[in-house]
């Protein structure tokens, strides 16, 4: 094992090399094998694992991610610059030794998952793997994901190749870095001086957009590339300084850097602003568990154990193989599987991490053969090419039934924010449309959203009307005071910042909306059988209420009627009603049969009952905006007749996304009960 060790090479996102050169590889030098490095992979692939696995016990193992890129940064820096004044760099060797390292665990997963999401997979879902395919293999899933969706959105756990955005950046820095540091060392440049300004300009980034553009802050490279040269600043340092001396200075930094990390897997959460400053402590965490040196009391006696190691040798492969394995989990299981269940995943994937990392990867990394990495990257090739084919009409998945085209159209139809601007007011990030006099604001959660493609078709079709409209919205939160969501961290934040807009003047008219079926009755609720079904209640400064049984549902109503009330005063209200709620207006509803079986999907009847809770919670509604002094919106007159509503057209399409919202194309042509609340009649020309 201890050979085994010294002939180690390790790249991308668990992967930079840590060993000694091979004649293959004579013009790179590789920093000394340092097993406590291996063990802090392991820190951070356990992190991420248990985030994934268990997040209701590691709430910020997703952190794991800025440890790889921190310990990545170090080992690819000391490679180059070691080179540069050693015996050379080789651009050829570099990248090769990068084809041999990475491609041939990620061409496993790849193939593994588009095998089982060709046998498993509805349309739709089909036709986005193989994109995230294509992504993946081209290494550019960063942009992918960055388009469709937040990282921590409930979208993301029925994406079974999400976590390749990490892997993206840093293949993306190693296009970049090379050069740069190339440059800098023929033209003599200062490179500390170039790292740190660079390192810079990155950092201020991603805590400048941090806000305003999270996505982005999260998934730019641009925004990330900091991180790595944390790292790489610390390889110039230990290249062209002396280390410090064994002692109690380096077990100082490494007790500092393992307690960082673990006030990280504390304290960060994922609706905190992320990165931003808050990437702070598990990159400085890293940076110190690096810079202690093997000698550092928690890098000798901890993360250079033999378990610790171990965990580290296979972390590239176990970190490809966790995340399809638990999402591929959920989506046949249809919802969170039991603990047992993702216990078993995780199993598995260390098994299959193991035998990747036995039987391809070092056999791929020893090959002195250049036709190995030439084939390794036609192989590549082959997948983008593949997932291109997979958005196609011309390679399908097993599910192929007719009907699944209309299921699969509703069950994608999701429009917002598309067509609004995202600005700031008064510090809170808002969507905007529209240049009208009168400033309207939109609060509200996804049922406020599902509007937002009604304001588009608007300022297309009747321009001159259209308000100033601005969205303050977040999903599942409740825009009444006091009402706190236990699965949401940011919900309260998020909620207070819309609140503090309605009552400025900064705005004419407030239009409030919600899923009220989903928090005030239990038929419409979200995972009504489980225990996450009571995750709302009202904190009144001293007890929790409970919505189901706690008396929470009637504060929160009161609390509502007292806010609308309060605003009518001063200006415009409007209260939007819900429209029914339920799996009988979900068109995957109508899909028969189970995944790994035989699948079809049933024509759509046209109608469906609305729920007697859900009529009597709308009444009540009406009665509390009446009272108020709030003008009613109301989607019922438009979806339902007496007791019976719309779940599809005449042809059996559909018009609802999901049991809960409507589709964009629906919204866009139907939904003209918003039009009072989004438009104004222009004042007469003058004479």
């Amino acid at each position: 094992m201890g050979n085994e060790k010294s002939k180690r090479a390790f790249t991308a996102t668990m992967t930079t090399t840590t060993t000694s050169p091979t004649p293959h590889d004579a013009h790179l030098v590789h920093p000394k094998y340092r097993p406590d490095i291996d063990g802090l992979r392991a820190v951070a692939v356990l992190s991420v694992l248990g985030y994934h696995a268990f997040p209701q016990w590691i709430k910020g193992g997703f952190i794991g991610v800025d440890i790889f890129f921190v310990i990545s940064g170090f080992l690819i820096t000391t490679i180059i610059l070691g080179s540069f004044e050693g015996d050379g760099f080789s651009y050829r060797e570099f990248y090769a030794r990068r084809v041999k390292r990475i491609f041939p665990a990620l061409a496993l997963v790849l193939a593994a998952s588009l095998a089982f999401g060709w046998y498993t997979l509805l349309p739709h879902e089909w036709e986005q793997l193989g994109k995230h395919v294509a992504a993946g293999a081209g290494f550019v899933s960063n942009f992918a994901f960055w388009s469709e969706a937040g990282y921590f959105d409930n979208a993301a756990e029925t994406k079974p190749l999400l976590h390749l955005w990490s892997l993206a950046i840093e293949e993306q820095f190693y296009i970049f870095w090379p050069v740069l540091l190339g440059l800098a060392w023929k033209r003599k440049w200062r490179v500390l001086t170039v790292l740190g300004i660079v390192a810079g300009l990155s950092f201020l980034l991603n805590v400048g957009t941090i806000h305003s553009h999270r996505t982005a802050a999260f998934y730019s490279p641009l925004s990330r590339f900091w991180e790595l040269m944390l790292g790489g600043m610390l390889a110039y340092a230990r290249l062209h300084r002396p280390a410090p001396k064994p002692g109690w200075g380096r077990h100082a930094q490494s007790i500092a850097g393992v307690a960082l990390i673990v006030l990280g897997l504390c304290f960060i959460r994922g609706g905190k602003a992320f990165p931003g400053f808050w990437a702070i402590l598990p990159t400085l965490g890293a940076f110190f568990c690096i810079a202690a040196g093997p000698s550092g009391v928690l890098n000798r006696y901890v993360l250079a154990s033999r378990p610790m190691v171990w965990v580290g040798l296979i972390s590239y492969p176990l970190y490809l193989w966790h995340w399809p394995l638990l999402s591929y989990a959920r989506i046949i299981e249809g919802d969170l599987p039991s603990e047992g269940m993702r216990a078993l995943m995780l199993a598995i994937a260390f098994v299959l991490a193991w035998l990747t990392y036995r039987f391809a990867e070092r056999h791929a990394r020893r090959s002195e053969n250049p036709a190995v990495t030439a084939a390794l990257t036609a192989v590549m090739v082959g997948f983008v090419l593949l997932g291109l084919l997979a958005t196609t009409r011309y390679y399908v998945g097993r599910h192929s039934d007719p009907y699944f085209v209309k299921t699969a159209a509703a069950a994608k139809d999701w429009a917002y924010p598309d067509g609004l601007n995202p600005i700031k007011v008064d510090g809170e990030v808002v969507m905007q449309i529209g240049h009208g006099k009168r400033r309207v604001l939109l609060f509200g959660d996804s049922h406020i959203e599902q509007y937002g493609p009604r304001a588009v078709e608007l300022s297309k079709t009747s321009p001159d009307t259209l308000d100033s409209l601005s969205f303050a919205t977040w999903g599942a939160c409740p825009p009444i005071p006091n009402v706190v969501d236990e699965g949401n961290s940011v919900c309260a934040e998020r909620r207070d910042g819309g609140m503090r807009l309605a009552v400025s003047d900064k705005f004419d008219a407030v239009v409030f909306g919600g899923c009220w079926n989903c928090y005030f009755t239990e038929t419409g609720k979200p995972d009504a059988k489980t225990a996450k079904a009571d995750r709302y209640y009202f904190f009144d400064g001293k007890n929790k209420h409970r919505f189901m049984g706690g008396g929470g549902v009637d504060m929160a109503l009161a609390m509502l009627e007292t806010v609308l009330t309060n605003l009518a005063k001063h200006k415009q209200v409007y209260l939007v009603l819900d429209h029914p709620t339920s799996n009988g207006f979900g068109p995957e509803e109508f899909v028969k049969g189970g995944r790994l079986g035989d699948m079809t999907v049933g024509r759509m009847s046209p109608t469906a009952p609305w729920d007697s809770k859900q009529k009597a919670l709308h009444e009540r509604m009406r009665q509390i905006a009446e009272r108020s002094g709030a003008i009613v919106i109301d989607p019922i007159p438009t979806l339902c007749d007496k007791d019976w509503c719309t779940r599809a057209d005449a042809d059996a399409t559909p018009i609802y996304k999901d049991a809960g919202h409507l589709r964009a194309e629906y919204v866009r042509k139907f939904a003209t009960f918003m039009d009072p609340a989004m438009t104004s009649v222009p004042a007469a020309a003058p004479r």
